[in-house]
This record gives structure tokens, sequence and C-alpha cells, in this order.
């Protein structure tokens, strides 16, 4: 307050608003505000929203399907960052190819986030769901520096309980995330002669051991038969092939949209 009634003060003496600002280092903008209300806007309190997890006895997020899925996408695209001040940010990136996940993901974040919001942030080619909360990493304990591939990724006992209750919604969610549906073709000879024939495939691909252990333990435990493919790089390719696996993933999955 004594900043405020010495620079009004100046004022008062018939010197200009750029003499004034010159003078103390406070901007014209804050000296008119001052001149209309010299007392300081009350401060609003930021309530910190609750989280399931911070608890005495912490439980698992109430949206449990959608935090399953969600917790799909952040283990193929997703990242969780801090704020330079406080709190985190969840990115996960979406192809523009596919709106359809862009607004699944989106809904999915303002199931799971306490604070129940989400935005998108366009780049070319794709759109980043963004979504602000102080405890994203009490949500996904997986979050640590570096990439996810250079570290250990192993899911909490509550992850996993959810992971096992809402097993195709984590499978879901690391399709759409680091997966697709392809029409694959090979060609047999019949008759004698060659034929060409297609076949749906469905491929995951993904740089970490632990994540591509975690994608495959949960199709061995809802019966999709899955085998290695060829390996690109450094990153390990998941092959779904045979026509009973591939029919229950489209009952439960189906291409992206």
């Amino acid at each position: 307050m004594s900043t405020r009634k010495r620079a009004l003060a100046l004022l008062s003496q018939g010197r200009s608003l750029n003499s004034v600002s010159n003078e103390t280092g406070i901007s014209r903008a804050a000296l008119r505000s001052w001149k209309q209300r010299i007392e300081p806007l009350p401060r609003m309190r930021v309530q910190a929203e609750p989280c399931t997890r911070c608890q005495r006895s912490p439980e698992p997020p109430e949206s449990a399907s959608e935090y399953s899925y969600l917790l799909g996408l952040y283990l193929g695209d997703g990242c969780v960052s801090a704020h330079p001040r406080t709190g985190y940010y969840l990115r996960v990136a979406c192809a523009d190819a596919w709106p359809g996940l862009v607004d699944a993901c989106e809904a999915a974040m303002c199931a799971v986030n306490p604070t129940r919001s989400a935005y998108r942030v366009q780049a070319q080619g794709c759109v980043s769901v963004v979504s602000y909360s102080q405890h994203w990493p009490c949500l996904f304990p997986q979050h640590g520096p570096g990439k996810k591939h250079e570290r250990l990724i192993a899911l909490d006992a509550w992850q996993q309980q959810i992971v096992d209750e809402h097993p195709w919604e984590f499978i879901r969610g690391l399709i759409h995330s680091d997966g697709c549906r392809i029409t694959n073709w090979a060609t047999r000879v019949v008759g004698g002669e060659r034929k060409r024939y297609e076949y749906p495939r469905y491929f995951f691909t993904n740089t970490s051991a632990d994540i591509i252990r975690l994608f495959t333990d949960v199709l061995d435990r809802v019966g999709v038969e899955w085998k290695s493919a060829r390996h690109s790089r450094k990153a390990v390719n998941v092959s779904i092939a045979r026509k009973a696996s591939v029919a229950l993933m489209d009952r439960h999955i189906g291409p992206k949209y």
C-alpha cells in the first residue's frame, strides 16, 4: 500500500503516467488501475481439488473403466510434465486422422481428472489433449524423468486391479495410442494358380519391454492369441492375426475412428 500511495502522490503533483512509471518502475496500466481503486482486489482462495488417491485411506479413481482406457493411452502416447509453479500437465498426442479418438481421450481425461477439465492444443498433424491437475503423479505413478522405455514401467496393485476388472478398456487405450487394425494380404497357390487373399490383423508397437509385457499379459487373460512380429529398429511389434482372436478384438476394440 505504501508503494501505491507514493505513486498516487506523484501523480497528484500533475506528473504524467510516463514520468511516474519511469521513476518507480510501475507500469502505466497499474497506475491507471490504482487511480480507480487503490485497495488490492481480494485474492480468490484456490481450493485444492479432492483426489481419491490422496485420502487417508487411498481409493481407486471413481471412473475405473475410463481410467483403464486413459492408462493405456498414457503408456502409449502420453506424458506427465510439471508446471513451472505448481501442479502437472497430462498430455496425450492424437493424430488428426482419428477425431473419434480425440473425443474419447478428452472424455476420459475429464472423467478421471479431479478438476473434470481438459482442453485441446492443435499442432501440425496432431492434437494434444491436455489436462491440468496437482494429482496426475498420484494417478499415474509411472511418471518419472526420462523416456518411458528407459525406465521401469510397472503397475501398482490398485492399477492392476482396475486393469483386471476392465481389461478391454486398457487394451483399447493401448491400441488407440500405439496400435492399429489393418487389412493384410498374402498370396497362395491354389490349383496351380497364385491367388491373393486379404485378412484383418491387429498390430501393437512399442519400444518398452515393460509396456509390451503389460499388453501381452492382458491379451492372455482375455484369450487373445498373439505373437511377436518383426522388430522395427528398437521397437517390438505384437501381431494378432488368428481369425478367432481378431473377431474377439473386433467385438471389443475395432479400428480407430
